[in-house]
């Protein structure tokens, strides 16, 4: 298999660089104020793009990197710090994949306000393994084991272009695992997610609407050293 960057943009050395470092921390502060003072995100995110003339993945990275003070509250407040021993952990596939393959690939991955870890990669719909996969879904068996998880329920979106195929490498992969492993294609996996505990998403709408969630993307990123990768923008 080649070797493939996910989420490589060359432009993003010189749009995420020291240099635009004190722009995107002005930025993020202006989109938190008026966020917190209840201007809908796009719309703030649209004006203070225009304001301080961010590049269309600035803005992208800005909107997921900053998040209101309500918002946070009821992230912080569902985070689950500790999964318990025997827990069922309900997967957003796709969402915590590419992120780690994102971040293996050595291409930004931000660190947000909420303490998520998010990517620009973005999936329109399809989808194909590359050489980072198989070790993407090694590091999230190697972490469950670690916390004696008592299930792994990974949710694939059906419309999304070789789902099954990861559903299937997945599987393979967490044959040597003790916990027992279930793949769930469906169409929508975000209304899903949305009604369950012990969740593992940056996904920003399922996680002010999930019962608890675990940052499980965080953990691995600290495992594997890759913390100090992350961007911070605000």
């Amino acid at each position: 298999m080649k070797i493939t960057s996910r989420g490589f943009v060359p432009e993003d050395r010189k749009f995420f660089s020291q240099d635009t470092a004190p722009l995107l921390k002005a930025a993020a502060k202006d989109l938190k104020y008026l966020a917190d003072n209840g201007y809908p995100m796009k719309n703030a995110s649209v004006f203070v793009g225009n304001h301080y003339s961010l590049s269309e993945r600035q803005r992208l990275a800005l909107i997921r990197s900053v998040s209101p003070e309500k918002q946070l509250a009821v992230r912080s407040k569902n985070e689950i710090k500790i999964p318990d021993e025997k827990s069922v952990f309900h997967i957003d596939g796709f969402n915590t994949v590419i992120t780690l393959e994102v971040a293996f690939s050595g291409s930004p991955v931000f660190r947000c306000m909420d303490g998520t870890f998010r990517d620009l990669a973005g999936l329109r719909g399809t989808y194909r393994l590359i050489d980072k996969t198989e070790r993407a879904i090694d590091c999230i068996g190697k972490t469950l084991e670690k916390h004696k998880a008592e299930k792994a329920v990974f949710y694939l979106d059906a419309p999304v272009s070789n789902s099954g195929r990861l559903g299937q490498k997945i599987k393979e992969r967490f044959e040597k695992y003790s916990f027992k492993t279930e793949i769930v294609v469906i169409n929508e996996v975000d209304y899903v997610l949305k009604q369950l505990s012990c969740v593992v998403s940056s996904d920003a709408i399922i996680l002010d609407n999930c019962i608890s969630w675990y940052n499980l993307t965080g953990e691995i990123l600290e495992q594997e050293n890759l913390i100090k990768n992350a961007y911070q923008i605000w």
